[in-house]
């Protein structure tokens, strides 16, 4: 027996209907709301899965429709599909199945994003129906509210119509077979509201905000589910010029770097959940804008927005090299529960509740994790997390998402080793050193959050939110870089004890941010306007310590930080838009920050060895100053597929509150950005194409210092590039994407000698240390229907992602080592169960995470050099992680 399912719902008995009572769809208009009243346009399906007619029942001849009533997001995903009109138990899951995966372009009035609810009817036939011919982006056939009642649709209709004659082709199956995939110019599916009934309308969720200039990238599942993403950091990676590193192990934040900015934890990039919750901590001991992503669960990130340079008036501290926004929300509703197994005795399960009828962004999530870590076991870490959200509507139009976090890891770190000592086969390149302190080192964290947020769209397309936030992290680490160079400041004649720093942190944090977008203003036909006002707030009260300690009973044998910073940042933004025509648009703004430090340094002022004291030790200051930020961005569309770019604007990130003076103006690193570019979409075949040339330029940089195990200003710096990125799916279920960006980075003026430091690793002119010039990515994923076994649908996917790194400079006019790495991921579902493995550093390179440049001595030979050695923290070899799913 042959069978076709209804695929875009052609031939669809209500499309039949429809089609027999109006013209040619193909020419019929989008609807639209009469003059005086708000123009309400309809969803469109801008990606589907095919919905699979139920084995079992083949050898019946069951001819159905099933009737979904679905909500379709403000975002164009499902958040909501109940049966409207019932085929049967087995064809109602069907659908259900498959139409929680679809993707629409949304709801819009007045050009704003909505909720809507539409109807969308499925045909399983056992005979072949032959396709309507409906163009791609044929708007969802539904009445707009106050728009008059449309005709109804005529009858269903359980055959095809005589005229309608079946034809061998891509949608006629064998028995047994997943439906083949869409034929160029087949129709769209057509979802139909319910005859003599308006479409309901609702408002629920955060809009997706307006692109800012041509390095405004979003990253969805079908990229972010590419390769394998042991980490949330690691979501990022696909995004062009990032790369990701983690070489001080699983308890410390990943290090980043973003077009020739090494951003080290995140001094560079701002971070944020959901546009409330910021990631980044201020005055962190380990280094400026801290940023640990460990407390988000990859498997619960929906989408994420990268900008890259600074052209939104949203953007505040850290936004130097660029902004992430990390939205959390889970597709698939039910209960989802993986085990996963592998290399170094890897252990880990996450268990994912989504209440099915809730919003994408209503969930609850949790993980745990262990692992003995690659080389000589010292990198073994235990880590868990938990993420709740719970999205609600309220009286008035309003819109509430609550969420809350918590997470906390400890591992071992391996440290650094030497180049010449590897060479030398002292100590094997995965291994660590066999001393006790290099072998007594650790990390420990933990972080928790919560934030309650608000959100109210006008019908008038006015829009307000509201959001308050609060976190409280900690941190502890006890890192070797240098070995035994070190000497005691506090009492001069003890040296030689272990360079082993340890830092803490504890951060408590509470902020609220506010917006209010008002409506449209029509100056002239030819000319719109808006304007959109905000406010953010955060404050901060900081512990930190930095001491040296003597393994392995952790003696403090010198103290060199004890000090407590209390912050207040207070923000403040206006961002207007001019829209001329349909062909030109100018957004831009301005942005002030005002940001106060109380500084308690109880180890300032201290009296030097040998000398008389005259004071007690202490140094408590208080500073302050304001960061101006204009930005503006300028889009043309000299064709309806291309779009031209042009942007500017002025960053800042705060300076590290301990190295301020009493009274002063704090000194905030400004950067300049400036960037033009263009988009090219080809929507036949779905590619998009983006070329980008920027300039950054940098008040003062930051690098990292072995001897202090953080962060220490080297100069203003410069930085051109270009930024190629290109995204395909040519085919349903079918993804791809590859960047390119290359990127020369400068250091403009170099600190001057010092007595204590009388030969500077940097020097006028230089590359920027432990930036890549060129950074290559590409993602693949590809996911398809393989047929039955025993009655159920098996499912395949399959995924890569690569990633090259040219050469790094390092100082003193080294070169670090050039990196490719591949991730892999293959998987195979049959109904609620899947199984699945996932490789990184698929081809087991052998390769440094990072490397650096500076004196060391770890006593592995008889005579200590006082030169500059090379020294490097081992990448992962070849990890394999099995795993087990169930979807409930």
């Amino acid at each position: 027996m042959r069978f076709v399912l209804s695929r875009w719902s052609h031939a669809i008995a209500l499309a039949a209907g429809l089609l027999a009572s109006r013209p040619a769809f193909a020419q019929a208009p989008a609807p639209k709301a009469p003059a005086g009243q708000a123009n309400v346009t309809l969803p469109t399906v801008v990606e589907h899965v095919d919905a699979v007619y139920p084995p079992d029942k083949l050898a019946q001849g069951v001819d159905t429709t099933v009737e979904v009533l679905v909500t379709v997001e403000r975002n164009g995903t499902v958040g909501d599909a109940q049966i409207a009109v019932s085929g049967g138990e087995a064809f109602d899951d069907a659908a259900l199945a498959a139409v929680r995966r679809w993707r629409f372009s949304p709801a819009t009035r007045d050009g704003v994003p909505i909720r809507a609810r539409i109807r969308v009817p499925f045909h399983f036939a056992p005979e072949p129906h032959p396709p309507v011919p409906v163009p791609p982006g044929a708007p969802t056939d539904a009445t707009p509210p106050d728009a008059g009642t449309a005709p109804p649709p005529g009858p269903p209709a359980d055959k095809p119509r005589p005229a309608d004659k079946p034809r061998p082709d891509k949608h006629t199956h064998t028995h047994g077979e997943q439906p083949a995939e869409l034929d160029s110019g087949l129709a769209l599916p057509h979802a139909v509201a319910e005859p003599g009934k308006p479409i309901e309308i609702h408002v629920q969720g955060r809009p997706n905000p307006p692109r800012r200039g041509a390095s405004d990238f979003r990253l969805g599942r079908a990229v972010l589910d590419s390769a394998p993403r042991p980490t949330a950091a690691d979501l990022i990676k696909s995004a062009p010029g990032f790369h990701v590193m983690r070489p001080e192990g699983d308890a410390v934040a990943q290090r980043v770097s973003l077009r020739g900015f090494d951003a080290d934890h995140g001094q560079d990039i701002q971070f944020t959940l959901g546009g409330t919750i910021p990631l980044n901590q201020p005055s962190h001991v380990h280094g400026q804008g801290y940023a640990d992503l460990n407390v988000l669960i990859p498997e619960t990130v929906l989408r994420v927005r990268v900008v890259e340079g600074v052209y939104d008036p949203h953007q505040g501290d850290f936004a130097v090299a660029g902004s992430v926004d990390f939205d959390l929300g889970v597709e698939e509703r039910g209960v989802r529960a993986t085990a996963s197994y592998g290399s170094f005795d890897t252990k880990r399960l996450v268990a994912i509740f989504a209440p099915a009828g809730q919003s994408e962004e209503t969930f609850g999530a949790a993980v745990v994790r262990t692992t003995d870590g690659f080389g000589d076991g010292v990198r073994g870490s235990v880590s868990g997390g938990f993420t709740g959200q719970y999205r609600f509507e309220l009286p008035g139009d309003l819109s509430a998402l609550v969420h809350l976090s918590a997470y906390g890891a400890r591992g071992g770190v391996a440290g650094v080793l030497r180049r010449d000592d590897i060479d030398r086969r002292v100590v094997d390149f995965y291994d660590a050193y066999p001393d006790v302190s290099a072998r007594s080192q650790s990390a420990a964290a933990t972080r928790t959050q919560a934030s309650f947020s608000l959100q109210r769209t006008g019908d008038d397309n006015s829009e307000a939110s509201f959001g308050l936030w609060g976190a409280y992290a900690t941190y502890r680490s006890r890192l070797n870089f240098t070995g035994y160079t070190q000497r005691s400041r506090l009492e001069p004649t003890w040296a030689g004890r272990g360079d082993l720093i340890e830092q803490s942190n504890d951060d408590g944090g509470f902020g609220a941010r506010a917006s209010y977008r008002t409506r449209r203003y029509e100056a002239a036909s030819w000319l719109k306007s808006q304007l959109t006002l905000g406010a953010d707030a955060e404050a901060h009260s900081i512990d930190q310590a930095q001491n040296l300690l003597e393994a392995p009973q952790n003696e403090t044998w010198d103290r060199r930080v004890d000090a407590t910073v209390r912050s207040l940042r207070l923000g403040a933004f206006a961002d207007a838009l001019f829209t001329f025509s349909r062909w030109a648009r100018l957004r831009g703004g301005l942005r002030a920050d005002f940001i106060s430090f109380d500084i308690d340094d109880r180890l300032g002022n201290r009296t030097p060895p040998n000398r008389e004291e005259t004071h007690f030790i202490g140094y408590r200051r208080t500073a302050a100053g304001i960061a101006w930020g204009p930005r503006a961005t300028l889009e043309v569309d000299p064709w309806p597929s291309l779009r031209l770019f042009a942007a500017y604007g002025r960053g800042y990130r705060s300076p590290q509150a301990r190295q301020l003076e009493e009274g002063e103006q704090a000194p905030f690193a400004t950067v300049h950005s400036y960037e033009a570019g263009a988009r090219f979409q080809y929507e036949p075949a779905r590619i998009s194409a983006t070329l980008v040339a920027y300039e950054t330029r940098l008040s003062y940089d930051l690098a990292f210092d072995a001897e202090e195990g953080r962060l220490e200003r080297i100069g203003p710096t410069t930085r051109r590039g270009l930024v190629a990125y290109l995204q395909a799916n040519p085919s349903n279920g079918l993804h791809a994407s590859i960047s390119g960006t290359f990127v020369r980075a400068t250091l403009d003026s170099p600190p001057p000698p010092t007595p204590e430091n009388p030969r500077p690793a940097y020097v006028e002119g230089q590359s920027l240390p432990y930036v890549p010039p060129v950074v290559v990515r590409t993602d693949v994923s590809y996911r398809r229907a393989l047929g039955t076994f025993r009655g159920k649908p098996l499912v395949a996917r399959a995924g890569y992602g690569a990633t090259f790194l040219s050469p790094r400079p390092l100082p003193y006019a080294q070169e670090a080592r050039a990196v490719f790495v591949v991730d892999a991921s293959l998987g195979l579902r049959r109904d609620f169960v899947e199984v699945g493995v996932d490789a990184t550093n698929l081809l087991n390179a052998r390769y440094a995470d990072t490397e650096y440049v500076f004196v060391s001595d770890w006593q592995t030979s008889g005579i200590p050099s006082h030169l500059p050695a090379r020294h490097i923290s081992a990448g992962s070899p070849l990890t394999i992680l099995g795993n087990l799913t169930f979807h409930l």
